[in-house]
């Protein structure tokens, strides 16, 4: 099965996988987003559409990018029951032709089924879709995750640690990492106790 055959069939169960309240990272860091309220956002494997939607609602005009159609469809009709306006284009990391210095906030939580080599290219696609001042904002899996096993991939090539965002992001002008082990609640998808480490960054 393939990874796009793997989440559309994730997607089409009824109701949403991950629920439709944001990611609580995300949620926490509410006003370094309306600080950038009229601004161009992009949220990565954004899925239906939880976490560029709440981006909306702070006031940012949000490209979701996702590579599920039926996702997508989930998100818009989210978007349309909060009321806001929501952007969606169908596309793969590993395809997607990522524009130069367009975006004002970058948002990625939990999209870590890129293997290493993709991930090294997305995360520079991410740096130079970012505008000078930009934020970015990442959220992900440790290794410990493989314990927890209440969410994200199996492989632990697949998971993030501080000395990779540290190479990979380190050349931005504010870097801030946190790692906690913390309970998430995020629809059937993440629950549980989590081996979680987030990323605050600014271009």
């Amino acid at each position: 099965m393939s990874e796009f055959e793997r989440w559309e069939k994730r997607f089409a169960a009824p109701g949403y996988l991950f629920g439709t309240a944001p990611n609580a990272f995300l949620k926490s860091k509410a006003d370094l987003l309306k600080a950038k309220a009229g601004g161009k956002a992009l949220s990565l494997a954004d899925g239906e559409g939880r976490n560029g939607v709440f981006m909306a609602e702070q006031g940012l005009d949000v490209l979701s990018l996702d590579i599920s159609p039926i996702a997508q469809d989930k998100a818009r009709k989210l978007a349309k029951e909060r009321g806001v306006a929501l952007r969606t284009e169908l596309g793969d990391l590993a395809t997607w032709t990522w524009p130069k210095a367009e975006f004002d906030v970058i948002v990625g939580i939990f999209f870590q089924f890129t293997p290493p080599e993709l991930r090294r290219a997305v995360f520079g696609n991410i740096k130079q879709a970012l505008k000078p001042g930009g934020l970015l904002l990442i959220q992900g899996y440790r290794p410990k995750q493989l314990e927890y096993k209440t969410g994200g991939p199996s492989e632990v090539e697949r998971l993030y640690t501080r000395a990779m965002l540290e190479e990979s992001f380190g050349d931005l002008a504010s870097l801030d990492i946190q790692e906690h082990d913390s309970v998430v609640s995020e629809g059937a998808g993440h629950a549980g106790m989590s081996a979680l480490i987030d990323l605050v960054g600014r271009k």
